[in-house]
Parts: C-alpha cells; sequence; structure tokens
C-alpha cells in the first residue's frame, strides 16, 4: 500500500478551516504576510492538536494586498527575515497548542518562485532552519534542501493544472485549474502514483479554492478506493 499525505492551506481567512481539518492530515498554515493573523493561526493551530494534524508554516511575501500572488524583487536577507519572522511567530502559538511547526512551504508567487530561483530558494532555507521542505518535484528548493541534509518533500496539486515540464499553469492562463470535485480526485489518484503518473509524497487541496472541503473529502475517498494510505508523511 502506497501512502500520501494530504495537506490544504488554512488560516487565510476564505475557507472553512474546521471542515478541512476533518479530512486533511497536514496544515499549511498563513503566517500573516499574505493572509492570516494571530488569532485564526492560534484556532488552526488549536484544532489542528486536537485532531493530529501536523501543522507548517506557510511562508509567503509580504504582500497582504495581492494574497502573496505577486512575484517580488527582494533581497536575499530581506526574505530571509520574512521567512524567519513568519516561522518564528507560528511556531510560539504551535507550541502553546501543543503541536510544534513540523515543515515551511513557501505560498503563491514565492512558491513558483523558488522552483528556479536559486537565490530565493536559498534565502527561504536560511530562514527556516532546519525545517524540512515542500515544494515542487525537481525545484530549485528541494534540490538544495536535500544537498545539505534537509528533508525535502515533493508536492503535487490535485487541482492545479501542469505543463508538459512539469510546472503549474500560472493562473491567468487557461487551464491553470482542475475544477469538479470528481476531476480533482482523479488527479489525486494520478500525482499518487496510483495512476501511472510521477508519484508524489503530499498532496495538496487549495483551501481558496471553491468547495475546498468537498474535493478534500473527494480526494480522500478516490485515494482509498484507489488502494492509497493517507497518512502524514512525516509518519514513520
Amino acid at each position: 500500500m502506497r501512502d500520501v499525505d494530504l495537506n490544504a492551506d488554512l488560516g487565510e481567512g476564505v475557507t472553512d478551516d474546521e471542515g478541512l481539518l476533518a479530512v486533511v492530515t497536514s496544515a499549511n498554515v498563513a503566517c500573516g504576510f499574505h493572509a492570516g493573523d494571530v488569532p485564526t493561526m492560534r484556532a488552526v493551530c488549536e484544532g489542528a492538536a486536537q485532531r493530529g494534524v501536523v501543522v507548517g508554516a506557510q511562508v509567503s511575501y509580504d504582500d497582504r494586498e495581492h494574497f502573496g500572488r505577486l512575484r517580488l524583487d527582494v533581497a536575499s536577507e530581506v526574505l530571509r527575515g520574512w521567512v524567519e519572522e513568519q516561522v518564528g511567530v507560528l511556531s510560539g502559538l504551535a507550541r502553546a497548542a501543543g503541536t510544534e511547526v513540523a515543515y515551511v512551504k513557501p505560498h503563491g508567487a514565492l512558491y513558483n518562485r523558488v522552483v528556479d530561483d536559486e537565490e530565493q530558494a536559498a534565502a527561504v532555507l536560511a530562514g527556516s532552519g532546519e525545517l524540512p521542505v515542500l515544494g515542487l518535484p525537481g525545484s530549485a528548493v528541494l534540490r538544495q534542501a536535500r544537498a545539505v541534509g534537509r528533508v525535502a518533500v515533493p508536492e503535487g496539486f490535485p487541482d492545479r493544472g501542469y505543463t508538459p515540464e512539469g510546472r503549474l499553469v500560472p493562473r491567468d492562463q487557461p487551464g491553470a485549474l482542475v475544477e469538479g470535485a470528481d476531476a480533482v480526485a482523479a488527479h489525486a489518484v494520478a500525482l499518487s502514483g496510483a495512476g501511472g503518473e510521477r508519484a508524489v509524497a503530499s498532496l495538496c487541496v487549495h483551501g481558496d479554492s471553491p468547495g475546498a472541503v468537498a474535493a478534500a473529502r473527494a480526494v480522500r475517498e478516490a485515494l482509498a478506493a484507489a488502494g492509497v494510505r493517507v497518512r502524514p508523511w512525516t509518519a514513520p
């Protein structure tokens, strides 16, 4: 039986965090730079701790106006400081809730940037200590993480379209989104390796997508039907 993690973006103020916590095994918590605030982070961490859901820091550019989806050219030391601040705030709240931040995952434009940008990838790693990193397979941030002995977790997006090169289709282009719970679930099975495509260790259902909870449930059901066990990638 193959294992796969199911994660979602929480704490962004645009979805049903409680509903997703009942379905996912890992929660990417917005750390205040693209969305979220201290009360929301605290609530998500407490809910995750109660349900045994793993908590990760979803770090981003300092860009609430554009929800972290604007590509920013910032100095490495600035980006490192942004990441360090976000991880630090969430870590304190997670510990108070009885859990720990178990990984870091860039958000939005930063996620796509560190696929190819070696300098910004290095800044994300430098600002996040020794935390494991979630990222796109083949990305600069995962390559750099592995090179220094950090855990690198390849991730897939069942609700997003891919280019032939394995990159995400930009959101402003046709085919960027996979829509409908059934289509998302079928794509999840394929990405998990059960459908013959490149396998990933974690699957992300975007929390800000319409019908996110229904899609996440459909994904879990489809994975189980395909013989894939859903559990945190951190589990032994």
